[in-house]
């Protein structure tokens, strides 16, 4: 068998592996709810992250994710080991002519940047990498609708969020006309997709915040796994599975919708926060300790009621003392599905890192994003809960936020949000 025969399997074995869209997410919050989780498994059933699979790392840089589809891509794709989540505003005097071109533009670029060329003028900061998994997402926030005269076709699900007591929220990071998800398995190519819509922009839009993220890299472990967040806890597990049969329906808005939501059909809302860990105080907690915070074990993810990962959580269980082996304020508890009504989202987020404070604190955590039809039936409940006696919420701080309606992806020949501009 020669090299190239070998490099070939090896590029199957790995768009076979990434391309299995699997479920994680064990949700992360309290003062404002959390979700913190991979978006996607591997093919092994784990539940683990779709980019902690075994696969050589120079075919990495080889795959490549659609632009076009039902689906923008970005949502059930594999998590990436890079992601920039970006907000424009458009600029003083930017209507809808200004954003439809914008959008084009936008579109155009992220369709060459996504099959692993080079757009016109290219800087080379790229040169020499494939795609290397790249997805570009586009949204719109609420305040889109005013400043392009299409309020009448904004949403009611874009209603903004109701303040959670414990939200810390900066303004200057929160919402935003435009959104954009940025996600690579090389940090190199997530950053040049940033720049070259940073420039696309032009006049149009000016950037109103910025963050960073990242997670574990392709092959980084002997085999797929879930992944860890930055308080070491097997992070990914639960996360609705697109296998199941009512997938769709939760996480994406249904073809046949009606009156303003029209537009969005094949769509989803995603809410975006930045979620602080305070990571000092919970490194100071015991083990035990820790594990009872979450309600699972720190080792393997494994629920306090015995089992796998994967096994269902037991919340009637008691231990010796008599009491529930789950705390009744677990994280794990409070956030289940069947504590909520059924309500449930799809987490696929980012870690973050920006520095040392002066108080020589971590300003690190989460890039919380989570997917669903409506969040007044995913995010909202599920939020509410946390909030209200989450054990969790000690340890975390929600210091920004956003809500954005994602538009289906594009067919041939169309950009993102065209149904929507030109109706």
């Amino acid at each position: 068998m020669t090299d190239s025969d070998n490099l070939e399997i090896s590029r199957r074995r790995l768009l076979g592996t990434v391309g299995a869209a699997g479920a994680a997410g064990l949700v992360i919050g309290a003062a404002g709810g959390v979700g913190v989780s991979s978006a996607v498994s591997g093919d092994d059933g784990s539940g683990g992250s779709g980019s902690g699979g075994a696969q050589a790392l120079t075919t990495v840089g080889a795959t490549e994710v659609a632009f076009h589809g039902r689906h923008q891509a970005g949502i059930t794709t594999p998590l990436q080991a890079r992601g920039h989540l970006v907000a424009f505003d458009l600029a003083p005097g930017a209507g809808r002519k200004e954003a439809a071109a914008l959008l084009r533009r936008w579109s155009a670029t992220a369709k060459t940047l996504m099959a692993g060329k080079a757009p016109a003028g290219d800087t080379g900061i790229a040169l020499d990498a494939g795609p290397s998994s790249l997805t570009v997402t586009f949204g719109f926030g609420r305040t889109f609708f005013d400043r392009t005269g299409l309020a009448s076709r904004r949403p009611t699900a874009l209603d903004p969020l109701p303040a959670f007591s414990a939200d810390a929220l900066d303004a200057r990071r929160s919402e935003g006309d435009l959104w954009v998800q940025i996600g690579a398995d090389d940090a190199l190519v997530a950053f040049h997709a940033l720049r070259a819509l940073q420039k696309d922009a032009g006049d149009a839009a000016r950037v109103r915040w910025q963050m960073n993220g990242f997670n574990r890299s392709a092959g980084a472990t002997a085999k797929p796994m879930t992944a860890r967040n930055l308080m070491g806890q097997v992070d990914g597990t639960g996360n609705p599975k697109p296998t199941d049969p009512d997938f769709d329906r939760r996480i994406f808005v249904p073809a046949g919708a009606s009156g303003a939501e029209e537009w969005m059909a094949g769509g989803s809302y995603a809410v975006v926060r930045r979620i602080r860990m305070l990571l000092d105080d919970w490194e100071k907690l015991p083990q035990d300790r820790q594990e009872k915070v979450i309600g699972r074990r720190k080792s393997d993810g494994a629920p306090l009621s015995g089992g796998t990962e994967t096994t269902e959580l037991d919340l009637n269980k008691l231990g010796p003392d008599g009491k529930t082996v789950i705390p009744d304020n677990a994280h794990s508890r409070i956030s289940a599905p069947e504590q909520n009504g059924g309500a449930a989202m799809l987490r696929r987020p980012f870690s973050f890192h920006d520095g040392i404070g002066p108080d020589g604190t971590p300003d690190a955590g989460l890039l919380f994003v989570c997917w669903q039809a409506d969040p007044l039936r995913g995010f909202v409940p599920v939020q509410r809960k946390l909030d209200r006696g989450d054990a969790l919420s000690a340890f975390i701080r929600h210091e920004a936020s956003g809500l954005f309606a994602v538009p289906g992806g594009p067919a041939e020949g169309e950009y993102v949000g065209q149904r929507l501009l030109e109706a």
